[in-house]
């Protein structure tokens, strides 16, 4: 190819293809346990069509060239990602106690998805139990991209022995890894639901406490740190 034919795009959709992750199992989902829950949260690998993020590597008067590494960033280069058909398709209401509350993850493009989602697996929207402010922003088509949500569903009743009522629903905690969610979410979870039987879906921790369910669990169990060691650890 000459030189002045190369287009970020012959460059970034071989990237993109090479570092797209597979989902490494003949099915497309493990097996759930077979247990009921009274609390189940949740972070779906929600797919965004094949949206990448780029940045001015890709504008060839920033890069001439492309002598500069070409940045990509896509969710699908870090979990396989799922389309709402496939994430409808997960057996959650097997799972699910007749009286059950369930959290899941969402991001603002995926409000109306996370919904339905909900629905399909027997829950009824509630509310917003956590907005996420990750003190970094996103490029954004309307505004600049901040925030992520946990949102609330019911099944039934709501489980009880409630345990604290007094976990806040902003937390303002810097983004870390792709994906990575604060730990304060689950710790306030369980701190509102100590008692009660919960599972993490699509989880990479193994806390105890919890059961877990996904592709990338760790084989030893750990406590869920305070707010005071991770604020301790980053410090280091």
């Amino acid at each position: 190819m000459e030189q002045k034919n190369i287009t970020a795009y012959s460059i970034y959709n071989k990237k993109a293809k090479n570092k797209t992750k597979i989902n490494p199992l003949d099915n497309l989902y493990p097996k759930l346990p077979n247990k009921k829950y009274q609390v189940i949260y949740a972070d779906p690998p929600w797919d965004y069509g094949g949206k990448m993020q780029y940045d001015k590597t890709t504008i060839k008067s920033e890069n001439e060239g492309f002598e500069k590494e070409i940045f990509i960033s896509s969710a699908s280069f870090k979990y396989p990602t799922l389309k709402l058909n496939e994430l409808m398709l997960l057996d959650v209401p097997s799972i699910a106690d007749d009286n059950c509350i369930l959290f899941m993850w969402t991001t603002g493009p995926q409000l109306a998805n996370s919904i339905r989602l909900g629905e399909s697996w027997g829950f009824e929207y509630k509310t917003v139990a956590f907005v996420w402010d990750k003190q970094v922003h996103n490029p954004g088509r309307y505004t600049l991209s901040q925030t992520e949500f946990v949102l609330a569903f019911k099944k039934g009743k709501f489980p009880t022995p409630r345990g604290a009522r007094n976990v806040r629903q902003l937390l303002s905690i810097h983004r870390g890894e792709h994906s990575e969610k604060p730990l304060a979410v689950i710790d306030g979870i369980t701190k509102m639901f100590p008692t009660q039987d919960k599972i993490e879906l699509f989880a990479r921790n193994n806390f105890n406490g919890w059961d877990n369910w996904g592709l990338e669990i760790p084989n030893s169990k750990i406590d869920i740190p305070t707010q005071e060691e991770l604020l301790t650890e980053k410090k280091k």
